[in-house]
Formats: C-alpha cells, sequence, structure tokens
C-alpha cells in the first residue's frame, strides 16, 4: 500500500512537471490568462465601485477584491478540462494508459500543474489589488488561511473539470461546458453584492451556493470580520468536491479512447 502510494506520488509529480515545463513556450496563455482577472479587478473597482454600497463596508474594495479572487481562482480551474481534453485528442492519453505508471497519476499531475499556475495568477492578481488599494485588515495567518480556502476550492473545482474534460467529444467542447456552469456558480453569489439585495428566490440560491460560502469565509479572513462556521464548512466543500469528482475521473480515465 505505502509502495503504491509513493508510486502514485512520484508519477504525479512528473506528470505535473511535464506540463508546467510547457508554460515558458506557451508563455502567452499564461499571461492572457492573467491579463482577464486583472481586468475584472480594475472594472469592478473602478466601474461599478463608486456606485455599489455593502452595509459595513466603508470600502467596496474590501468587500470586492476577495470575491475577485474567488472567481478568477474558479474560472482558472478550467484548464483542467480544456487540457484534458487536448491530451484525449492528440492521442496521448492512450500513450500514457500504456505505461507502467498510476491511472489516477495522469489526472492528478494535470490537476496539480493547474494549481500551480492557480498559484501565479493570484500572486499576480493580489499585487494589482494591493495597488488598487485593498489592504489586509486581519491577521497575516488569517490572510494564509483565506488563501488556502481559495486555492483548496479551486483544486476542487479542477476535478470537476477533469470529469468534464474525459466526458466531451472535443477541446471546443471541453472549453465550452467548462466556463458555462462557472458564470451562474461565480454571479449568484456573494462574490460582488450582497445576497440580500437579489429576489428572495434568488436570494436563497445564492447563500446555498458552495461558491458563497468559500467566498464568505475568505473575506471575513481578509477583513479581520467573524468567519463563523464559514471556514469549516468551505473545508468541507472542497473535500467533498475532491472525494467524489476524483473517484469520477479516475473511472472515467480508465474507460477514455482518444478521439
Amino acid at each position: 500500500m505505502i509502495a503504491r502510494l509513493r508510486l502514485t506520488i512520484h508519477d504525479s509529480w512528473v506528470e505535473a512537471e511535464r506540463h508546467l515545463r510547457i508554460i515558458p513556450r506557451n508563455i502567452e496563455l499564461l499571461i492572457f490568462a492573467t491579463i482577464q482577472p486583472i481586468m475584472f479587478l480594475a472594472l469592478f473597482a473602478y466601474v461599478f465601485g463608486g456606485s455599489i454600497s455593502i452595509p459595513g463596508f466603508a470600502d467596496y474594495n474590501q468587500f470586492l477584491m476577495p470575491g475577485i479572487f474567488s472567481q478568477s481562482l474558479v474560472f482558472g480551474s478550467a484548464f483542467t478540462s480544456i487540457g484534458l481534453a487536448e491530451d484525449l485528442s492528440k492521442g496521448l492519453v492512450d500513450r500514457l494508459r500504456s505505461l507502467p505508471m498510476s491511472r489516477s497519476a495522469v489526472i492528478i499531475g494535470r490537476t496539480v500543474s493547474d494549481l500551480v499556475r492557480n498559484l501565479f495568477t493570484f500572486a499576480v492578481m493580489l499585487t494589482v489589488a494591493l495597488l488598487l488599494g485593498f489592504r489586509f485588515k486581519g491577521s497575516i495567518l488569517d490572510g494564509v488561511i483565506a488563501t488556502a480556502l481559495l486555492v483548496l476550492f479551486s483544486y476542487a473545482l479542477s476535478w470537476v473539470q477533469a470529469v468534464i474534460g474525459l466526458g466531451v467529444s472535443s477541446v471546443e467542447a471541453a472549453n465550452s461546458a467548462g466556463f458555462i456552469w462557472m458564470f451562474p456558480l461565480t454571479f449568484v453569489s456573494s462574490a460582488f453584492v450582497d445576497p440580500s439585495t437579489m429576489p428572495s428566490w434568488l436570494e436563497a440560491v445564492a447563500n446555498a451556493n458552495p461558491f458563497t460560502v468559500v467566498t464568505n469565509a475568505a473575506r471575513a479572513l481578509y477583513n479581520g470580520l467573524p468567519v463563523g462556521n464559514n471556514a469549516w464548512w468551505s473545508l468541507a466543500w472542497s473535500i467533498g468536491l475532491i472525494t467524489v469528482f476524483s473517484s469520477l475521473a479516475t473511472r472515467k480515465f480508465s474507460k477514455s479512447t482518444s478521439r
């Protein structure tokens, strides 16, 4: 059992390195993936910031930035579905399945490499947010915990994206299917406005949205506010999603063939 776990970890890291080595040769993809969240930061801060007032927040930026962080990390998980769909279309998955390596390592390696790319994007976004006036009101530990919760949730959604990428028929379909559900997930939430301003039925949906739970936890920690049970619920959602969708993705990978 221990030997098998070591093999999976080793193979997963080898696979992750394969994807990470591609980034310097395709730097345009990383640049454009970073520009999009920066545009969201600037647009919401300067275009909508003057017209939106949130009770308990004198500065809309303090409310907004954690929501933008959450959204951008979630959007970054879409690279997993696109990357796996591309590997399938090129026949690479069949070649990997023929090697004496852990089956789950192929998907773990992909999700880990996308996590590293997301961390880079987050670092750039945080720098821009600080330049726009965002400030940590909580402790350093609170900031680290908030960031960890966001990154873990993003990683959990990478496994959802893995199932999508292994189930669609083309890279184009993966691109559409990977993004289309993330817009209602992120916008029908507390990321940009207080859900209490929404119609009652939509407010209930927003409050039940796991993205709202994660965003509220991160926002409270970044701003030094009481976090309540949101941090634990965020952790529970992330672990639950990883458990369910990693199992589904591994099974689907075993049945996948080149397209």
